[in-house]
């Protein structure tokens, strides 16, 4: 396994180049395209990937610490088999559809302007995660600890406070409202 220590990848396309397995220390990868790369066992700390695409990138055992996405595209991707050791990410404008974050301990993890569509949150721990300005369309919240989330700017999220852990998080008109939708409540503004 190689190490690799603070290096810019530009432009690289490792879908076609390969990808050289090891540990990869304060890199920063731009416009890079991982799509459906094997990124099995690999090591990421202190790494930072800008407007790079890695939907369906095989993340099995990776370790993700202390990695910063922004304006990546990442659909399909299983976070829910990565080295839970360490594991710290952060999202800034980023499209994450169909991604999976099936018990991982994620707390105080910021999302930022991102899309969330159809992402399974099971299970997660997301106690004081920010949801700044996100799309939550379809996303699956089922025994989530989202104890002090902030969700005051998201938007289209379906959580049900029976079987979510909601205690001390945030919410704003109109979108709260959608916490009353299983027991048929209307409210109507007079």
């Amino acid at each position: 396994m190689e190490y690799v220590d603070d290096r810019v990848f530009d432009r690289v396309d490792f879908a076609l180049e390969g990808f050289v397995p090891g540990e990869y220390s304060g890199c920063r990868f731009v416009n890079c395209h991982f799509g459906g790369v094997n990124l099995a066992g690999v090591v990421f700390e202190d790494c930072e990937c800008v407007d790079c695409d890695l939907s369906m990138a095989n993340l099995s055992g990776t370790a993700l610490r202390n990695v910063r996405f922004k304006g990546c595209k990442m659909m399909g991707c299983r976070f829910d088999l990565c080295h839970s050791f360490g594991f710290e990410v952060a999202f800034e404008g980023c499209r994450l559809h169909h991604a999976s974050f099936y018990q991982c301990i994620m707390k105080k993890t910021p999302f930022r302007d991102c899309e969330l569509h159809e992402v399974d949150f099971t299970e997660a721990d997301l106690s004081q995660a920010l949801f700044a300005g996100c799309d939550l369309m379809g996303a699956l919240f089922d025994r989530t600890r989202l104890e002090k989330a902030d969700l005051r700017t998201a938007i289209h999220y379906d959580i049900d406070p029976d079987n979510n852990f909601i205690r001390g998080a945030q919410f704003a008109l109109p979108d709260v409202l959608a916490l009353l939708r299983k027991h048929g409540i209307v409210v109507v503004d007079v």
